[in-house]
């Protein structure tokens, strides 16, 4: 055991949001074939003291790309690569798949520790344990080192944020489900601000940390999907427009869509700069991952506890990871651009914005529809400014 008893007891408080019963929910059939989920014993000094498990479907091709999947509190990995449908498309495109699971020694909820500094630095705990896990399948699965990619929920999206973060040289791109931007919370005392509300920082702040995650570097940074339910009450779905803010500035792109798309699900898609960062949001819905049952080309996965039958969130990754060959799929229609009405600049009281559709609120304060940006307490006394830029989307000011 790494933690003291006493230690995981205020790491169970801390989480307490973030777990996720796993309890009742519906696995989905094997498929006939021999590959399955199999335990890694030893894959380096692991001082995050994580388990590794593999998938390799069969006949996978040499030098096959990967995804490294990141399940959420008091899951594992065998519910997560069960559930999530990512096992559905590395069957169909011919990819590997690497899960983590994280140990009820390390964490009481079996939560990744995303607030912890020492599990979230480079070289160091369960960061450094994740990484290990993809240099052993580079060394001994032949998978190719430039086409590793991260995808997790909650907790885990929390951990996929450090991922991306931390080693830059090693993950091309990656996806935050229903998750935080890295570094907003650095101890168990403002997990729970960093979860709900939220906290709200300029792209240049948050870029920033991400930056101060591996000094000096100069190399390409991943490309981001961003995921979260509009009805998220565990991790505010402001969280999803700051993490926006954070891999933009990263990037280096504007923090105004290039585009909007109308997906199913009551999904809609915003692209930045040049498809550099996708923030996907999922109307009325919940703490989880995205999923759609169904033996369609864009459906996967099984509904239940913490899998949300809205969109199937595997298919759009595993298509902006590029892991069909670059085609794409003929049955999803290309994204349609629409072009961002004149300004349109209204000042009224944050319950009037809210009331007009120009604002949402959540947990008492209101936030503005599109960027997410918080203008204060939901109620007739506070007033703000918002500037229209785009269809449905709104900023702070004029």
């Amino acid at each position: 055991m790494r933690r003291s008893a006493p230690l995981l007891t205020r790491l169970t408080a801390v989480v307490a949001g973030f777990v996720l019963a796993v309890a009742g929910a519906v696995t989905l059939a094997a498929p006939a074939q021999a590959a399955s989920l199999t335990q890694v014993t030893s894959f380096g000094s692991n001082p995050g003291n994580l388990a590794m498990y593999a998938y390799r479907p069969d006949n996978l091709p040499a030098n096959p790309p990967a995804v490294v999947l990141l399940h959420g509190c008091t899951q594992n990995a065998n519910a997560y690569f069960t559930n999530s449908g990512w096992r559905k498309y590395a069957d169909q495109w011919k990819f590997a798949l690497i899960v983590a699971e994280q140990k009820s020694a390390n964490n009481a909820t079996s939560c990744f520790n995303w607030f912890e500094p020492g599990d979230t630095a480079r070289g160091q705990g369960e960061a450094l344990s994740i990484k290990q896990m993809v240099d052993h399948a580079t060394a001994n699965f032949g998978v190719d080192a430039g086409r590793v990619f991260v995808s997790g929920l909650s907790a885990g999206a929390a951990m996929s944020a450090v991922m991306l973060a931390a080693y830059p040289d090693v993950f091309a791109a990656g996806s935050i489900v229903a998750g935080i931007p890295y570094r907003c919370a650095t101890s168990m005392v403002n997990a729970f601000g960093c979860m709900n509300p939220g906290t709200d920082k300029s792209p240049a702040a948050w870029g920033d940390l991400v930056r101060g995650a591996y000094p000096g570097y100069g190399g390409p940074r991943p490309r981001v999907a961003i995921w979260h339910g509009t009805s998220d009450t565990t991790v505010a779905p402001l969280n999803g427009a700051e993490s926006r803010d954070q891999w933009t500035n990263v990037r280096g792109v504007s923090q105004t869509p290039t585009s909007t798309t109308s997906l199913p699900g009551g999904t809609s898609l915003e692209v930045y700069g040049n498809d550099d960062v996708r923030l996907y949001r999922v109307s009325g819905m919940g703490h989880g991952t995205p999923v759609d049952p169904g033996s369609g080309a864009d459906q996967c996965g099984t509904a239940g506890a913490y899998f949300l039958d809205t969109i199937c969130s595997a298919y759009r990754d595993a298509l902006f990871f590029g892991l069909d060959g670059g085609g794409g799929d003929p049955t999803t229609p290309p994204p349609t651009t629409t072009p961002p009405p004149a300004p349109t600049c209204v000042t009224a009281s944050n319950y009037a914005h809210v009331t007009a559709g120009r604002a949402y609120q959540s947990g008492g304060y209101a936030y503005a529809n599109g960027s997410g940006q918080r203008m204060g307490l939901y109620n007739t006394f506070y007033t703000s400014t918002l500037k229209q830029t785009g269809p449905n989307y709104w900023v702070i000011g004029c």
